[in-house]
């Protein structure tokens, strides 16, 4: 993906201050596909089975024993690692950002 400031600018407003040097930065950014859970904390295997990210819970703990994955920037390897809104995972590729769901929505 190849980002303008002008792109930046009118879909993302409120990152225009990216323009110019934070281009990559932003277009990491817009690369994040965001997840709402209801409660936490949530284990990281579980995260990446329900997601889709691996086919199921055994595959999830390989990988993450492996050090496939990614908690916040740092290679995670503890299966029952536990996630909570504001971490970030990032398994081949793909990051997924955690948000907390509010009540009713």
């Amino acid at each position: 993906m190849v980002l303008s400031a002008s792109f930046v600018a009118v879909y993302w407003p409120e990152a225009s201050c990216f323009a110019g040097r934070y281009l990559d930065q932003a277009a990491e950014f817009l690369k994040m596909r965001n997840i709402e859970i209801i409660t936490e904390p949530v284990e990281l295997y579980k995260l990446l089975k329900f997601e889709g990210m691996v086919a199921s819970g055994g595959e999830a703990k390989a990988v993450i024993a492996d050090g496939q994955v990614s908690v916040n920037g740092k290679t995670e390897t503890r299966k029952r690692k536990k996630v909570v809104a504001g971490d970030s995972v990032e398994f081949m590729g793909e990051t997924i950002r955690i948000l907390l769901a509010r009540p009713g929505e």
